[in-house]
Parts: structure tokens; C-alpha cells; sequence
């Protein structure tokens, strides 16, 4: 096929993430013209149901006035000032502010930066100045999980859990550790996943006594493994995760760049499942994703340390941008005003969670499993599970064959993924399955 002269653009100049360029530019690069709602549109004039929200980001849907109006107003009011220099600006103290009124009880004080990735990027630096500060500067390890996603940095890569991210860059950095994650059907554990996840927990602390207590500076967990396969913690294992770490005076950092801003029907899973987390790392929904910002908090102690600490080295030009603060705010105003948590816990989430279970009994469905507005299926061919191999991608497979019939959701290796906007009606909800199973359909003809 021909290129459109955009396309050919595209293809001479820009670099994606996460793409395999010559598949991409081989058709022709898919690009996204307009949007409202939970629909997009592309330059072929199509009408997509976004069935990810961007990517696990637009929480509050396309096209809000009340975020672009807030981003006008203070663009012409003060377009940009920096943190630096013992200054800020109005909207970084009134989110900051709002941030800690909602955040778990202990966690009261913010860090802007840019993205997710630079949210757990500002953590792990931070809680290297704390351990330091606290006479203890033999704590530089970081566990985290296989399966774990936490972003694209040199450090928060190292960090991540997936071979599709860390074996290109030759990563991880040493001092970063991965424990098993409580993905029971990649494990074929499925029949137990509350006794894997407990295998998980045990695991994890034969690792913290092998590599010594007093070397592991914080654990850091999704409460749900997002990009890593949506996986749900089954039940007893957060709460145990958190014990293991106060068990062993370790931080407790709870990545909530996904999981955040009402995906599960609560403000953050640290709430929900009484995390009580030392650190909580924030992006996507905090402004769903009208403008970037990210965002780390830290416990009262944490905070106290640092800021007694001497000049606090660390910081983006962008840090605390008044306009991304002020979007946000109005993000997080609609959330409220429009009752979106509450409607996610009592209402599309539950209905999202039946549609996706009515799946399960498909030929071509392996596993089901989400919590709130996240979903996953694991994908099976003809052959059953155990004729799955390494390149088999059904995941790529269906979400293109789903895209055919007007619904976008992510393939991640041979399962597809779904987390719409928290404004998604049930008839919106309706059609994305009615693609979902056209997909799955189309998967075994």
C-alpha cells in the first residue's frame, strides 16, 4: 500500500516507543486525528472505542473542557515558573496540597516530575538520600518483581521485570533484584494463585536473608502488574509483601502510575487494600494524560529526613509546571464532582468485571482476570496451553483482529489487556465486548 504523505513524514523522522518499525511503516503509521469521550478518531476518518484510555491514562475521558479551560486560564495567567530557587507557584501548592488530603494517611508530602518513569526515578533517589542520612548507606538494593513494569529510565528499567524491556539495553544495573511475581498462570499455578502468591512472599524473603536485611533499601510493588500482564494480587499477598518489608525495616513503595485516580474504584489500591506504603508513585490519571506529570510521595518521616537533610539535590526543569498542576486539578475536580471513583466500585467496574468472566468459557480464552476498570485474557491456540511458545504473540494477533471491528485494546504477548475511561457506559461497554469476542472469534476460524 501507498503511504499518506504524513506517513511518509513519520516514517523518515520520527522514532516510536515501544515499536517494531519496519512492521509499523510497512502499513503505514496509525494516526489518531481527534477525539471525545471514550471514541477517537483517526485520519482514515474511522471511530475507535478506546478500550486502554491512551495508554491506562485517560481516566476522565476525552475532550473535558473543564482541563483544557483550566490549562488555558493558567497558560495565560503564568504559562511557566520553576520550583527552583525557593520558589513555585499557586497550582503545585494546591495539588500537593489536595494530593495529601486523599493519599494514604502517612504520605503527606510531594515531589513533581514528569512521567511515571521519573516518579519512580525521583523515589529511588530519594530514598537513597534518606537511607544515607539515616547512617545507613549500605541500603542501595532495590526488589522488585517479575512481570513488573516501572518504567524506561537506566535505573527504573533495571527495575522492570520484563526481558522485552531489559535484554536490549543489556539491564539490569547491579543491585536490583527481582522476585517472583504472583503470576500463577504463567507459573501454571492457576488452580492455586492464593498459594503461589503466599510461595511468592516466601520467596521474596529467602532472597531479602540471601542478599542481607541490611543491604535492601525498599521494595517496590504495582498493587496491580499493569504492562506486565494485568495481574491482580491474589488474595493475602500485598498485605504479606507489606509485612515482609516492615518485618525487615524496608521502604514500601507502592507504583500507583496505573492503578491510581479511581482504575480499581478507590483514589489509589494503597487505600484499598490498606497498604499503608512509604512511598506512592503517581502519573497517567493524575491529569489523564491531557498534560504529563508525574508525581513521588513520601511519609512524614521520610520527608522530615530530607528536608533536615541539607540542599536537597534533585529535580526537573518542569518540576511543579504550573499548567500541568493546574490541569490536574481539574482532573481531579471532575473525578469528584461527576462521582467516578464511586461509580468505577458500583457500577462499570462490576459490569466490566461480568462481561469479562462471560468470556471465559471461549475456546480461545485461557484465564480471565481484572479488578475494577482493568481487565486481562490470557489467549489460547487451537492446541491448548501447552502448544504456546515464545513467539507465539496472540495477544498482537487479536488486539489487530479487535481494531478491525472499531475497538482498540493492547496485546501484550499472548494475552490483550483493557482499561477504558472511567466515563464508559455500559452500551459503550457493550461494543467493546461484542469486538472482543469478534476477535476471539476470528482467532480460531
Amino acid at each position: 500500500m501507498s503511504l499518506t504523505p504524513l506517513q511518509q513524514l513519520d516514517a523518515a523522522n520520527h522514532l516510536h516507543p515501544f515499536t517494531n518499525h519496519d512492521d509499523m511503516h510497512r502499513l503505514g503509521t496509525h494516526i489518531i486525528t481527534e477525539a471525545s469521550g471514550v471514541w477517537v478518531r483517526d485520519a482514515e476518518g474511522r471511530r475507535l472505542l478506546d478500550g486502554l484510555a491512551g495508554l491506562w491514562a485517560v481516566n476522565i475521558g476525552y475532550g473535558r473542557r473543564e482541563v483544557v479551560n483550566a490549562v488555558a486560564e493558567q497558560m495565560t495567567r503564568l504559562s511557566y515558573y520553576p520550583s527552583f530557587f525557593n520558589s513555585t507557584t499557586e497550582p503545585a501548592i494546591r495539588l500537593a496540597a489536595k494530593l495529601a488530603e486523599l493519599a494514604p494517611a502517612r504520605l503527606n508530602h510531594t515531589m513533581f516530575c514528569n512521567s511515571g518513569s521519573e516518579a519512580n526515578e525521583t523515589a529511588l533517589k530519594l530514598i537513597r538520600a534518606y537511607w544515607k542520612l539515616k547512617g545507613q548507606p549500605a541500603r542501595t538494593k532495590i526488589i522488585t518483581r517479575e512481570f513488573a513494569y516501572h518504567g524506561v529510565t537506566i535505573a527504573t528499567t533495571s527495575m522492570t521485570g520484563l526481558p522485552s524491556c531489559t535484554a536490549p539495553f543489556d539491564l539490569p544495573l547491579p543491585g536490583f533484584i527481582h522476585a517472583p511475581g504472583p503470576n500463577a498462570w504463567a507459573a501454571n499455578r492457576e488452580a492455586d494463585p492464593e498459594a503461589y502468591g503466599q510461595w511468592c512472599v516466601e520467596e521474596t524473603e529467602r532472597i531479602i536473608q540471601r542478599e542481607s536485611p541490611d543491604t535492601i533499601a525498599a521494595i517496590f510493588a504495582e498493587p496491580v502488574q499493569g504492562a506486565g500482564g494485568v495481574i491482580p494480587p491474589p488474595p493475602g499477598y500485598l498485605r504479606a509483601l507489606r509485612q515482609l518489608a516492615r518485618k525487615y525495616n524496608i521502604l514500601f513503595a507502592a507504583d500507583e502510575v496505573i492503578t491510581g485516580f479511581g482504575r480499581l474504584g478507590a483514589w489509589f489500591a494503597s487505600n484499598l487494600w490498606d497498604l499503608d506504603p512509604d512511598l506512592m508513585c503517581l502519573a497517567k490519571g493524575l491529569t489523564s494524560g491531557y498534560i504529563p506529570l508525574g508525581a513521588t510521595m513520601v511519609s512524614d518521616e521520610i520527608a522530615a529526613t530530607l528536608k533536615h537533610g541539607g540542599y536537597l539535590a534533585h529535580g526537573f526543569t518542569y518540576s511543579g509546571h504550573p499548567v500541568s498542576c493546574a490541569a490536574a486539578l481539574a482532573n481531579i475536580a471532575v473525578l469528584e464532582s461527576e462521582h467516578l471513583i464511586e461509580r468505577v466500585r458500583d457500577d462499570v467496574g462490576p459490569y466490566f468485571q461480568r462481561k469479562f468472566a462471560d468470556l471465559a468459557t471461549h475456546p480461545a480464552v485461557g484465564q480471565v482476570r481484572g479488578e475494577g476498570l482493568i481487565g486481562a485474557i490470557e489467549l489460547l491456540p487451537p492446541g491448548g496451553k501447552s502448544a504456546l511458545t515464545p513467539t507465539s504473540m496472540l495477544g498482537v494477533k487479536a488486539s489487530n483482529l479487535i481494531r478491525e471491528k472499531g475497538v482498540i485494546v493492547r496485546g501484550i504477548r499472548d494475552l490483550i489487556a483493557a482499561a477504558p475511561p472511567l466515563t464508559i457506559t455500559h452500551e459503550e461497554l457493550d461494543i467493546l465486548f461484542a469486538a472482543i469476542r469478534a476477535g476471539l472469534d476470528g482467532m480460531w476460524k
